[in-house]
């Protein structure tokens, strides 16, 4: 009889604490699995670390304390990150701005191309190629710099509030736009919000993050199917778990330093 297993854990931070050089303590005793198909979404106010954990997964910066292992080898490799602004160079035109990282492994345009129109085929971008980033709408350059992360096929996928600056018909077309990729790819998402709302209707897991020192205050699992669209939305499963996540949210910002 085969015994079963359930996904496999992609990268798992263990007791992680971040002390910088000031002083500053951003994170204490996070203990976060993130798994193979997850979209875990970290919510939390401002400065409770949430960017910082990001950072480390990355390998972007190192833990102070604690230990963080993952599943693969080269996090350079296998990891995108898509930042809460597009920098997107202003001198390129779209094509060339998804082909940065593959031109910084030495990947010739020619050989690059198939991969770029394809993953500029699946932001909805196909004709904006030739455009530059000044000619597009914050939406598009949004789009532009998941392209570039996605060019990769990463293993993981980061995003730091990358739909923080747009306004709200942008942002849920965005989010059904970045949950149809994760379906499309079965690439595993970890995102940063502020919002409970946008959190809960993208995610398969909520980690809700308490300040000084950031650490998980809680972990909820919203098991509903995917993909999910306006009806989602409208109904009373989703109202209940932003419910239990804006509680869970209310208690981190209220609760003491330690």
């Amino acid at each position: 009889m085969l015994e079963m297993t359930g996904p496999r854990t992609l990268v798992s931070l263990s007791g992680v604490g971040k002390t910088y050089k000031n002083g500053t303590t951003a994170l204490s005793g996070i203990d976060l699995d993130v798994r193979s198909g997850d979209f875990l979404s970290l919510l939390g106010p401002s400065g409770c670390g949430k960017s910082t954990i990001l950072r480390l997964i990355a390998g972007l910066d190192n833990a102070s304390s604690g230990s963080l292992s993952r599943s693969f080898t080269e996090a350079s490799e296998t990891v995108g990150f898509v930042f809460q602004e597009p920098t997107l160079l202003p001198w390129a035109n779209v094509f060339d701005n998804v082909y940065l990282p593959l031109r910084l492994q030495n990947e010739s345009r020619r050989a690059a191309a198939a991969r770029i129109e394809e993953v500029l085929a699946q932001v909805g971008l196909s004709s904006f190629a030739k455009s530059y980033p000044r000619e597009l709408s914050g939406g598009q350059r949004m789009r532009v710099s998941i392209a570039r992360a996605l060019v990769r096929h990463p293993l993981l996928l980061l995003l730091d509030e990358p739909f923080a600056a747009l306004d709200e018909i942008t942002r849920f077309r965005l989010n059904d736009d970045l949950l149809r990729l994760q379906g499309e790819l079965g690439t595993t998402i970890v995102f940063v919000t502020h919002s409970v709302y946008e959190s809960v209707y993208l995610s398969t897991r909520i980690a809700v993050m308490a300040a000084h020192p950031g650490r998980v205050i809680e972990d909820i699992e919203i098991e509903t199917d995917m993909p999910r669209d306006e009806d989602f939305r409208a109904s009373h499963t989703y109202a209940l778990y932003c419910q239990e996540a804006s509680s869970a949210l209310h208690r981190a910002m209220h609760e003491k330093r330690t």
